[in-house]
């Protein structure tokens, strides 16, 4: 099996940290050698660069998630830039809009998308992008910024396949995890069957959105070949030809060179 990249992970979340020798080494188990740690406000921000410093197969995504938005002020900006100068961090992310919940105002959520896309396209990184039922405002945004010059993923895709289409005219590429491994998840197979490969990153989104048929317990990287046997399956490809694929466009996004 050729070796996987997890693309979403939070590895400082207690419930992977605590046992995160365990983690780590249930992944190489399962060949996956590689994982980026997303953060989602400050404190994960500056735990994710920590990760990755101490830990030579984990790179680090800095950002406010948009439950967060209402805490990023100048000055967290200004920390978001300083941790971006770490080589070690190859994403602003997970940024975006999340009208589920409205943890933090509709309004606030939109200015901190688009502080952080203004960030990352300053600073020539991907950007992560978290999105739930906001999809319109979310395409309007980053179309008002215009195709990102270095591009990005839709992270844990649930949209239609129009809305994938839409997302790749705008240099973007489509993250899929757990859920497409769910028997009443229509959508997600629909994009799993029908997404460009060369636009196609796999997550598992740990600890969150355990795929099955561990659903219930505390997701892992380690469980990232069942999400791609899954999509493999969806395309009548190879699982072997699927990991490969998908493993070159982590690398390419993120900038990934070891």
């Amino acid at each position: 099996m050729p070796e996987l990249i997890d693309t979403h992970v939070h590895l400082d979340d207690r419930r992977l940290s605590s046992q995160l020798d365990q983690v780590l080494a249930f992944a190489a188990e399962n060949n996956v050698t590689k994982m980026i740690n997303i953060g989602h406000n400050r404190e994960s921000s500056i735990a994710s660069v920590s990760l990755a410093r101490e830990h030579t197969n984990i790179w680090a995504a800095v950002g406010f998630h948009p439950h967060s938005a209402k805490d990023l002020d100048k000055e967290c900006l200004q920390l978001l830039k300083e941790l971006a100068a770490d080589p070690r961090v190859v994403a602003i992310g997970e940024i975006g809009l999340d009208y589920h919940y409205d943890f933090s105002p509709r309004k606030t959520q939109r200015e901190a998308f688009m502080l952080q896309l203004e960030l990352a396209c300053q600073l020539g990184l991907p950007v992560v992008i978290h999105q739930r039922e906001a999809v319109a405002d979310t395409l309007s945004i980053l179309a008002a910024v215009g195709p990102l010059p270095r591009g990005g993923v839709m992270h844990s895709f649930s949209g239609s396949t129009e809305t994938m289409s839409k997302c790749i005219d705008l240099n973007l590429c489509v993250g899929l995890g757990g859920p497409v491994t769910f028997t009443n998840a229509r959508r997600p197979k629909e994009v799993a069957a029908s997404v460009p490969l060369d636009r196609l990153v796999l997550e598992t989104d740990c600890p969150y959105l355990t795929p099955h048929p561990h659903r219930g317990k505390t997701n892992q990287p380690g469980y990232l070949p069942l999400i791609a046997a899954e999509i493999a399956r969806l395309r009548g490809i190879d699982a072997d030809q699927l990991i490969a694929a998908c493993t070159q466009n982590a690398k390419s996004l993120f900038n990934i060179t070891e």
